[in-house]
């Protein structure tokens, strides 16, 4: 089977150097930890249930169908090219070098910031657990330290990293649905029909306030991306990893509404959420249902999938990165396509997919303002990466692009497309729409105007160092081309 994934990587033109150690279910297990349900449920949990009440969880449904949408997407273009490093590689077959370039770009900073923003708000967690005050150098140790922790991993190789994504999907898994049942079955308020309850969120503005709430959707349905990150240490990659990511959506995805309608059942009083007094619901849950050591217990569960959650998205990070350094698309990329062929890793990529995000957090011991605006740009910058190889692939579509690979969507294949560019142009928009009127403009419009900084800075780097053009690397070669045949006459 190797010799055959072998061969259709070189026919792709590339030799892979890792190693095949990656088990379908540790393929799905990395995807899973990088989607994080308990990460995303318990850091935006209060927030979202403040603004629109119980209802918000109708979110979870409608993003998860709009993100597999574009997980079917992603399974046909991984299933034709299962090269490492995801968005970047699929956007320079389908389109070319220079919107590759950019796409990666964009994906590269949305992964060190959601790194910076996963470690550093897991210090808030550790912070309880240890019986401390959440301090900021409390915060920022903690948020090192889960770095340190998830390299360190990572450096072990794949098959280390493979077992550790099983370990922290079960973890995560099972603490989840142990925690969701017992409050459920003993630490109950509400019925099932809480989830038809606004309690007066919204303020007579209930549209706007569900909007603003369904960022835990949002915020929630990634990881199935970072199955493909690792296309090159995969067995048969092309049926495997398709059903990988559909995996990370339905299982992901229901864990996640799981554990927030578990939550939300728990509140004992849920207009006191909405109202600002009981800004820390899920602590207040916890603490009531388990007492102080089972809350503490509970969250180092917790800590677990932040853990994982770092690990994954820093294995797809320094796979993008190394794919990069690969095609020679980057300053510095004798180092970052260096290979350690003994742990089966590229180090150096590694490296700097600990060391941004590590300097991040850093920054809030000077201002945890700065380090909220640059993070801002985590959510909508892994949108826009999706979202351009979405446009990419619907783009080569169009020009007549069909795809070859083991999954193939057919004759649903446009239609397909077609929605989940609509589905994340919407959340995207959503993402970025103003909503503090009060604040500063350029608060206020802080989502966009970061998105607008790291595309400016990606141009000027672009007209600076042109990188995308010292590659020979295979681009632009899933539309077919066409030949324009000469004929000429016999000379007289």
């Amino acid at each position: 089977m190797h010799h055959s994934d072998d061969a259709h990587l070189a026919a792709l033109g590339y030799e892979s150097e890792f190693r095949r150690d990656m088990s379908p279910w540790a393929n799905f297990s990395l995807g899973f930890t990088y989607l994080s349900p308990v990460v995303g449920i318990y850091t935006v949990f209060a927030l979202s249930l403040a603004l629109a009440g119980p209802p918000m969880i109708w979110s979870l449904v409608i993003v998860g169908i709009g993100q597999f949408l574009v997980a079917l997407v992603f399974s046909e273009i991984v299933a034709q090219f299962p090269v490492a490093g995801g968005v970047y590689p699929w956007a320079r077959r389908l389109w070319g070098k220079k919107y590759a370039w950019m796409t990666g770009w964009v994906y590269m900073i949305a992964l060190f910031t959601t790194i910076a923003s996963v470690t550093y708000t897991a210090g808030f967690y550790v912070a309880p657990v240890l019986g401390i005050e959440a301090s900021t150098n409390t915060v920022v140790l903690c948020g090192i330290a889960t770095i340190v922790l998830a390299t360190i991993i990572n450096f072990l190789g794949t098959r280390v990293l493979a077992i550790c994504a099983i370990i922290g999907f079960s973890a995560e898994l099972l603490g989840a649905l142990a925690v969701g049942f017992w409050l459920i079955f003993t630490h109950r308020y509400h019925g099932i029909g809480v989830i038809f309850h606004s309690y007066g969120a919204g303020h007579g503005h209930y549209v706007s306030a569900f909007l603003a709430a369904s960022l835990i959707g949002i915020f929630q349905y990634y990881g199935f991306e970072a199955c493909g990150d690792v296309a090159e240490e995969v067995p048969n990659p092309g049926k495997l990893i398709p059903k990988a990511m559909r995996r990370t959506i339905y299982i992901g995805g229901a864990a996640a509404i799981f554990v927030c309608l578990a939550l939300t059942m728990s509140v004992a009083d849920i207009p006191a959420v909405i109202g600002g007094k009981d800004a820390d619901p899920i602590n207040t849950v916890l603490t009531d249902a388990f007492g102080s050591v089972g809350a503490r217990i509970v969250l180092c569960v917790v800590l677990i999938s932040f853990l994982s959650c770092a690990m994954s998205l820093q294995a797809a990070a320094s796979r993008l990165t190394y794919a990069y350094g690969r095609d020679e698309m980057i300053v510095g990329s004798q180092l970052f396509r260096k290979f350690d062929a003994k742990r089966g890793v590229p180090p150096y990529s590694l490296v700097l997919a600990a060391v941004v995000p590590a300097l991040i957090i850093l920054l809030s011991e000077v201002s945890a303002d700065a380090v909220t605006k640059i993070v801002s740009f985590a959510g909508f910058g892994i949108y826009l990466g999706f979202q351009m190889v979405v446009f990419a692939a619907l783009r080569a579509r169009i020009k007549g692009w069909k795809p070859s690979g083991v999954y193939q969507l057919g004759k649903w294949g446009l239609p397909v497309n077609i929605l989940a560019l609509a589905y994340g142009v919407g959340a995207m928009v959503n993402m970025a729409w103003p909503r503090t009127p009060d604040a500063a403009w350029y608060d206020n419009y802080l989502v966009l105007l970061s998105a607008a900084v790291v595309v400016v800075l990606g141009l000027v780097y672009m007209a600076l160092h042109r990188s995308y053009g010292r590659s020979d690397a295979p681009y632009d070669d899933a539309i077919p081309k066409t030949v324009d045949v000469e004929l000429v006459g016999d000379p007289v």
